[in-house]
């Protein structure tokens, strides 16, 4: 891309992130786009292109296109939270809070249930423009085994989580993304464990130096996202993180090769 190319993908791109444009609905026409970024309509379809196959848009007929992310089914109502009577704690540091709350759902009778509170992540998955993913190869005591696993950390107070993405794909690879993009946040264990988990995805990277934290690195390599169904089904994929990004890559992907065969 040259360099108004580039600036209208990274125009678009920024929209696309910050809800300018409104997720399920019609992406304005390339002649309304061409017009107001001022650029021709060659250039603006491989901006568009781009867009697509990252998972940004949607293609929807000829020339047409819709923003990732409108859902049809609609949340139930009438329906009553559980009741939180109160609280305690029975341990207690900077890793890890275990409670036990006294909890009351509607039509039961009220009982105590254990709540384990751990820290705040963001894990990013780093693509590159050879549909490769960045990963590492990593030791886990805890399962005592090796896989591959995506950079993340934990979030620090007074950080936002695009920064804590950024700061770790550095810290751990020696890679900068180009951009972050935020996809979902969730909890891994919603039953009893109260972890947001913040995913990103990236695109393009730079080799900017070393990785610094050493006990995280491991063995660092660019994956290809071919390999991504391969290498989950030997149980090689460690961490929820690390599967949900991979997973929103592959789905994205999936729907851009169905779209386009119609």
């Amino acid at each position: 891309m040259g360099p108004k190319t580039t600036r209208v993908y990274e125009t678009l791109r920024e929209r696309l992130a910050t809800g300018t444009y409104v997720p399920g609905e019609k992406f304005p026409s390339e002649r309304k786009l061409t017009e107001e970024l001022d650029i021709g309509r060659t250039a603006l379809r491989q901006v568009l292109a781009r867009l697509v196959a990252e998972g940004a848009l949607e293609v929807r007929g000829r020339s047409s296109y819709r923003v990732p992310g409108g859902v049809s089914v609609k949340a139930p109502e009438g329906l009553e939270p559980w009741r939180i009577h109160g609280e305690r704690d029975l341990y207690d540091n900077q890793w890890v809070k275990l409670q036990v709350w006294d909890v009351e759902p509607p039509g039961v009778e009220r009982f105590e249930h254990h709540v384990v509170k751990l820290q705040h992540v963001a894990i990013t998955a780093v693509v590159d423009d050879q549909d490769r993913v960045l990963m590492m190869w990593r030791y886990r005591f805890v399962p005592q085994r090796f896989g591959w696993e995506l950079p993340g950390g934990i979030v620090d107070e007074g950080e936002a989580p695009a920064e804590t993405a950024l700061r770790e794909v550095v810290e751990e690879t020696g890679w900068r993304p180009k951009n972050v993009e935020h996809v979902v946040t969730y909890q891994p264990m919603v039953g009893m464990v109260d972890s947001p988990h913040e995913i990103f995805v990236g695109h393009g990277a730079e080799k900017v130096g070393e990785p610094t934290d050493l006990e995280e690195a491991g063995h660092i390599e660019w994956v290809p996202l071919a390999d991504v169904p391969g290498l989950m089904a030997q149980g090689e994929l460690l961490g929820s993180g690390t599967l949900v990004a991979l997973l929103h890559i592959l789905a994205t992907r999936g729907k851009q090769s169905t779209t386009a065969a119609r």
